[in-house]
């Protein structure tokens, strides 16, 4: 058993999230979180919302909310929406709560203790029309290396550089289109260049694993050709304070959001174990050498998953050029593996909330099943590339593929029991076509499960449709609703007992991909339908005494071992009904409609 740490990107409370964010974040990584529960090993999935920065402010004022009614009304909406698509979290929580708050806080003194913050004077990005400050990335304009347009405040996405706003061409506001004010300001920056000979030690080694996608290995070596101290407070006034006197006692400088946001993934950890009882649990997967770690996100936070994460963790252990010892939480581990998705896009357009072009995840899941989304995503989502969501593809994919090849094969093998025997049939003398069957079932256990360690979902899940379309080649080849004398039962009865035996194994091949279906099918060959547990909203208490919020949390506990679970025979099989919806392809056109596309 391995301890797995599955660390999935924070969305920002500044408004709901759409379809393109949870396929680049969500379903990814709640597919390998129960894949890798089932193979044995203890996972701890965790995430939160992210609810500080200049946007927060920018939306509130738009709603006429305060910061926190907004972060509080936003905040419910995305987890209701991330447990309605079956995301799997330990605990999903959010970064206004004390505890993080505290963990923030530590992380500073013990980066500043071990000397990896400088204080220096810089110049800010100021809105003129609100005087706040403008976010890094809230900022766009040439860049001044490639000269390639819409380079943004931090980075260039096309050379791959860190940039300061204030380097920028023709710099604008992305929020209103305003030229920034640059004035001097004091802050503090995390010394990346006192930390990028560890820095890039620790990504050799990751590249030497040949596990990394090679997009996101090269992006990360890269952009350390250019590393340069960052800038880790802000001038505003939501967020966490600066632990330092002198500072915390001004309300107009706060932590960087991004400082704060990526120690989620800690604080959440933390926060999780006192939940549970055991306030020292989460170092069993932080502290601990043989725990592994895998950050799941889209490919526009690469940089701060594979740099600024990683520096911050190894200034906190005083593993830099300057030395060092870690605080109270120990030596923490860096990430094993930093998995980005590329981009999805919708129609053809790039997604953009403030344009209309946008299908949010509460509306997809008002009209449809969550399982055949997170198909979609599994099958042709942007795992090594962009890909384009259209719904003429939801349509054919979900009819098709799932409706036709597996809904087919579960509704006319449960069919075919119930009418026939109304239990699970015992098997009889096997042939070669029964065997041959039975290990195509059985051989996709190793296929798909390897396939899903090494992050490559997409052919893990053409290699499990792969072996249910061999299963329906079976039914289909043999014909067993032709077998009905009583010379043909045992044959009949052996016939659906092994397709029954094959269903029920590529039900649990299939249930990271698809747990409501998974539950389903289980149902309908005479189980409990608990095979893939399932999350829940909880109210939760603020454990430091500040105001309550919901959280996600589950027991995952019951999810079944990675192998062949023998079906037991004369187990009660009732008349099924469909598992998956086929959708009427007048709905492309509707879909379209309300889009106004």
């Amino acid at each position: 058993m391995t301890r797995v740490l599955s660390a999935v990107a924070w969305p920002y409370a500044n408004g709901p999230r759409h379809i393109g964010h949870v396929a680049g974040f969500g379903v990814p990584s709640d597919v390998f979180s129960r894949y890798m529960r089932m193979a044995g090993h203890d996972v701890l999935m965790v995430s939160g919302s992210d609810e500080h920065g200049t946007p927060i402010l920018i939306a509130a004022d738009e709603a006429g909310l305060s910061p926190q009614e907004l972060a509080d009304r936003n905040h419910r909406i995305i987890a209701e929406d991330l447990c309605s698509l079956g995301l799997s979290y330990d605990l999903y929580t959010r970064t206004t709560t004390r505890n993080h708050h505290a963990v923030v806080q530590e992380m500073f003194r013990g980066v500043y203790d071990n000397g990896y913050f400088v204080e220096r004077t810089t110049y800010g990005a100021i809105s003129p029309s609100t005087g706040r400050t403008l976010p890094d990335r809230y900022i766009e304009g040439t860049c001044p290396i490639c000269k390639t347009p819409g380079a943004r405040g931090d980075q260039c996405d096309t050379c791959g550089n860190q940039l300061d706003p204030a380097d920028l061409i023709e710099p604008r506001s992305r929020i209103n289109g305003e030229v920034p004010e640059f004035i001097e300001t004091q802050h503090f920056f995390l010394d990346l260049p006192a930390l990028a000979e560890a820095l890039g030690e620790w990504l050799d080694e990751r590249e030497a694993t040949g596990l990394w996608r090679p997009n996101v290995i090269r992006f990360s070596q890269n952009i350390l050709k250019d590393i340069r101290p960052r800038a880790m407070t802000r001038d505003i006034d939501w967020g966490i304070a600066v632990p330092l006197d002198g500072w915390r006692e001004n309300p107009t400088k706060k932590l960087y959001v991004w400082f704060d946001a990526v120690i989620g993934y800690l604080s959440a950890s933390i926060e999780w174990a006192r939940r549970s009882g055991d306030a020292d649990a989460w170092r069993q997967w932080w502290n601990a050498e043989d725990a592994r770690s895998y950050y799941f996100m889209g490919k526009d936070n690469i940089t701060f998953h594979s740099q600024i994460w990683p520096a911050e963790l190894l200034a906190y252990d005083g593993r830099g050029s300057k030395g060092g010892q870690a605080g109270p939480y120990g030596v923490l581990n860096l990430p094993t593996e930093v998995v980005s998705s590329e981009f999805l896009t919708m129609e053809g357009r790039k997604f953009s909330s403030s344009k209309k072009v946008v299908i949010y995840v509460r509306d997809l899941l008002s009209r449809y099943q969550p399982d055949a989304f997170r198909y979609f995503v599994a099958a042709a989502g942007p795992e090594a590339q962009d890909s384009d969501f259209t719904w003429s593809e939801f349509v054919r994919r979900t009819n098709d593929e799932l409706v036709a090849g597996w809904g087919n094969l579960v509704n006319r093998t449960a069919s075919l029991i119930h009418k026939n025997f109304g239990e699970i049939p015992a098997a009889g003398e096997l042939t070669d076509a029964d065997r041959a069957v039975l290990a195509a079932a059985e051989g996709a256990f190793a296929t798909v499960g390897d396939l899903i360690a090494r992050h490559r979902q997409k052919a893990a899940i053409g290699e499990a449709m792969r072996a249910v379309g061999e299963v329906n080649k079976y039914v289909s080849d043999l014909e067993p609703w032709k077998l009905k004398a009583p010379d043909d039962r045992s044959r009949l009865g052996t016939i659906l007992h092994v397709t029954a035996q094959c269903v029920a194994d590529l039900n649990l091949v299939l249930a990271p991909f698809l747990p409501f279906s998974a539950n389903a099918v289980d149902l309908a060959l005479g189980g409990s339908g608990q095979i893939a547990p399932m999350p829940r909203i909880e109210e939760a208490d603020d454990l430091d005494g500040g105001a309550g919020y919901p959280i996600i949390t589950g027991d995952y506990t019951g999810a079944p071992r990675w192998e062949r679970r023998p079906i037991v025979v004369g187990t009660p099989v009732h008349k099924p009904t469909p598992v998956f919806t086929k959708l009427d392809p007048a709905i492309v056109e509707e879909e379209l409609e309300r889009l106004g596309l």
